[in-house]
């Protein structure tokens, strides 16, 4: 990380302590809010911020992520609470996701299905600025009916519209005081778009947070700027993964 070089200003100035508790950072969620949440698969999933956002009340979400969770941890517990009323996500339905189909069921819950790739860029195009762009994914099927699309050369494609957040749940393997985050694996999937699409981001953390300079900076792949808190939640719940 670069410090500054402003005679009579600290190497520091700008970089805090982000390190909080669950329910402070949380503090700030609103209802209605979308809220983006890490995670592939299993791994990766922010659990113990999932849990204190229930403990929290915050209601009518909207949530984005790569599925709907499964059994009772992780994305399905929001659903079990019965705190969502639109999941945005690329597979609803897969081994144990029997929240999201019984509140679907139920009509309490709105589906928007998008492709896993097309996803990943609604959110990365949110956080870079990108209003829109075009993507021949999902072109003349039931995904893109009522959608604009257009012919570029011989193909034709769907315009896709930027997803951004109002808050971006992830999980990273280590963390600095400062922000700076390290990801295990897959679980780098979501989460480093994610924290670069919404205004609030909050990351929790298996092991405990490192002083600067402790992070290798080569595997830094999140930088300090776009986390706002930081969270230190040890590796002790069912389900819990790097």
């Amino acid at each position: 990380m670069t410090e500054a070089t402003t005679p009579g200003v600290p190497a520091t100035a700008g970089l805090i302590d982000k390190r909080t508790t669950a329910a402070e950072a949380l503090a700030a969620v609103q209802d209605g809010a979308t809220i983006l949440i890490g995670g592939f698969g299993e791994s990766g999933v922010p659990r113990a911020l999932i849990e204190a956002l229930i403990e929290q009340g915050a209601t009518g979400l909207t949530v984005v992520a790569n599925n709907a969770g499964s059994q009772d941890g992780g994305v399905a517990a929001l659903l079990r609470a019965d705190r969502v009323i639109k999941m945005i996500c690329s597979y609803p339905r897969s081994r144990g996701s029997v929240w999201f189909e019984r509140r679907h069921a139920e009509g309490r819950v709105e589906l928007e299905i998008v492709p896993q790739g097309t996803l990943t860029e609604r959110i990365r195009a949110a956080g870079a600025g990108i209003p829109a762009f075009y993507t021949a994914t999902g072109a003349g099927t039931e995904l893109t009916v009522g959608r604009e699309v257009r012919r570029f050369g011989d193909r034709e494609y769907v315009l896709e519209h930027a997803l951004p957040g109002d808050v971006a749940l992830i999980r990273a393997r280590r963390a600095d005081r400062w922000g700076n985050l390290v990801y295990h694996s897959v679980a780098r999937n979501y989460a480093p778009t994610m924290a670069t699409a919404a205004p609030l981001t909050i990351a929790e953390v298996p092991e405990p947070v490192a002083e600067p300079g402790d992070l290798d900076p080569e595997l830094v792949v999140t930088p300090a700027p776009y986390v706002d808190h930081v969270v230190y939640a040890p590796a002790n719940r069912p389900g819990d993964q790097p």
